[in-house]
């Protein structure tokens, strides 16, 4: 009798924490549906006195002193928020986090901002580690950022669907001396050619270094018509083929190259170490200001200069994201709309604070902003915001990032 007493007693027990558990999700499905649909105004009043953690690769000095002298200072004394800048060596790191947490069903996590783009984005999208759609919610988002521009929407050639925030904006730039070219080379062919006339004075860093791998692909964007043919999926045995011109170019111009292509520069530091001593004529940067900083510090010099190729030039965006469990979205929504501000825009945009790019269109802001993000970006060696936005070109679907790589590798470095 005691036996029959103790397995009904557990039954219940069971039925009960059942019951329980089915409301909570039930709960939390209608909190997390609830947050979606407010105003802007409630979502403002219920992000007062919260503590809102970011977590960000924390390996650059001046990104640090923006987050913690800027943008923390700010997000407290506008809108009474706590902002912790979290710093992590590693993105993967982050996204390994939520994998973790979302396999063992951790409701709610510790992070309530990622800063997030390109493979760990799509990670994260494809594993649904976050939160949801919330950017047509941000009244920055929808003043300030043109929403047809591809490389706004896609990240790395995988759509957005509103789940991530554009934060910030790189684009692939040439930086040359102009007292010793005159005329630089404005297309892949002309590089060729101007190489070949210039033996020793040119070269780019050996991939997976991140701006020699990017001249690659943009060498790649260079001699195919087109360049929407290379969609997510990689079909590998078809881009063996697509890819051929792309490593004859390369073989082609390497014995005109630094120490005629028998070595390269290992980082596109030591790149601009060779461009800073005369032994090269030109360098390259995934940083449109870069040259601008290295003009004003007086390790480049003056004569340097900055362009885009006719055609275009690789660009990429860097994103903000929601958690599928950050404990206070509303708060991070917030945070991540006032990141969004021409006032935190124009204030990373400076090249004495990060000179970050700006991922608000110059269309849409007014005659005096546009004249105010002129004068900040305006240094030695620099190109304007709109010749830029000209000739963006979105980046090659980073599920080729790799495969290019170790082409490169294959076909280029080992012959």
């Amino acid at each position: 009798m005691k036996k029959i007493f103790k397995k009904m007693l557990i039954l219940i027990m069971v039925g009960i924490l059942s019951v329980y558990l089915v409301a909570c999700g039930k709960e939390s499905k209608k909190e997390n549906s609830n947050l979606g649909k407010n105003n802007w105004e409630t979502i403002l009043k219920n992000s007062k006195e919260k503590k809102v953690n970011i977590y960000m690769w924390g390996g650059s000095e001046e990104v640090n002193k923006y987050m913690d002298s800027f943008i923390a200072p700010k997000v407290k004394e506008k809108y009474n928020i706590d902002l912790k800048r979290v710093p992590i060596k590693d993105a993967k790191d982050m996204i390994n986090k939520l994998l973790t947490e979302k396999q063992v069903n951790k409701k709610e996590g510790t992070i309530d901002v990622c800063w997030i783009n390109g493979e760990n984005f799509k990670l994260a999208k494809d594993n649904s580690l976050l939160w949801g759609s919330f950017v047509d919610k941000l009244p920055n988002y929808n003043k300030y950022i043109d929403k047809s521009a591809k490389d706004m929407t896609k990240d790395f050639g995988e759509d957005t669907n509103g789940l991530e925030a554009p934060w910030g904006k790189a684009q692939f730039v040439l930086v040359y001396d102009s007292d010793k070219v005159k005329n630089p080379p404005k297309s892949m062919e002309e590089l060729k050619d101007w190489v070949k006339k210039n033996p020793g004075k040119f070269t780019y860093p050996a991939p997976p270094d991140f701006t020699g791998s990017a001249f690659v692909r943009q060498c790649l964007l260079g001699l195919v018509d087109d360049y929407s043919k290379f969609p997510s999926n990689v079909d590998e045995k078809k881009f063996s083929e697509d890819a051929k011109p792309l490593w004859n170019y390369l073989k082609e111009i390497k014995p005109n190259l630094w120490r005629e292509g028998k070595t390269y520069p290992e980082s596109s530091g030591k790149l601009d170490e060779l461009y800073a001593k005369g032994e090269v004529w030109m360098t390259m940067s995934y940083n449109p200001v870069h040259a601008s900083n290295k003009v004003r510090k007086g390790t480049f010099p003056k004569s340097t200069k900055t362009y885009v190729l006719d055609k275009g030039t690789l660009s990429n965006t860097h994103y903000l994201a929601i958690p599928f469990n950050a404990p206070n979205k509303e708060a991070a929504m917030v945070v991540i709309d006032f990141m969004l501000s021409p006032e935190a825009q124009f204030e990373k945009v400076d090249p004495k604070v990060w000179g970050d790019g700006t991922v608000l269109s110059s269309e849409k802001l007014s005659k005096e902003q546009k004249e105010k993000l002129k004068s900040m970006i305006n240094g030695e060696g620099t190109i304007s915001q709109e010749e830029l936005e000209k000739h963006r070109v979105p980046e090659i679907p980073s599920s080729y990032v790799e495969i290019i790589e170790k082409g490169w590798m294959d076909n280029v470095a080992k012959d």
